[in-house]
């Protein structure tokens, strides 16, 4: 374990404890960080703590099920949006605690925005994030006869052209 938890008091290791039962990593970083950041702890530090803690709690940790990707569960989130669906656009992101992940995303009209759908993480079960997100994807995008796009399928890149900007482009001045 790290040496790093025996500097918080005992109310942060609850709260810390309490987080990472409940898969609430973020909250959990953010704690231990907060509590030893005057010690000169980063964050990362602060990471390898709470992983600490997720190995030591072990199967008592009560994992966040991943997004549902099959086309009646995201035809029915995609039913809830305010706006009506005129692409579902697959796009990479990424932090420091699940490296890099897929957000599927569906981009409306009337009005203008995008609604979440699903976020796709690395998994050792699964396919890897861009080709689950894209198979999600393309048959939602196929059941709502509306365009799919996922400018990087392969590689991560959170900077990959978005479909709007492509759509706006391609209209012209």
């Amino acid at each position: 374990m790290s040496g790093w938890w025996a500097y918080l008091d005992e109310r942060t290791c609850r709260e810390v404890d309490a987080d990472v039962l409940r898969d609430r990593r973020l909250s959990a970083v953010r704690s231990v960080w907060e509590a030893l950041r005057p010690l000169g702890v980063g964050l990362h530090e602060a990471e390898r703590v709470v992983h600490t803690r997720y190995a030591a709690l072990g199967d008592r940790v009560q994992h966040t099920p991943p997004d549902p990707l099959d086309l009646p569960s995201l035809t029915a989130r995609a039913a809830t949006l305010p706006g009506r669906v005129a692409a579902v656009e697959a796009l990479w992101d990424g932090d420091t605690v699940h490296d890099w992940f897929v957000l599927l995303v569906a981009v409306l009209d009337a009005p203008e925005g995008e609604g979440h759908l699903a976020t796709v993480y690395r998994r050792s079960d699964s396919p890897p994030p861009g080709a689950a997100a894209a198979e999600a994807g393309r048959a939602l995008a196929g059941h709502l006869q509306v365009p799919f796009h996922f400018a990087s399928p392969d590689v991560p890149d959170d900077d990959a052209p978005r479909w709007r900007t492509i759509q706006r482009s391609a209209e012209g001045p």
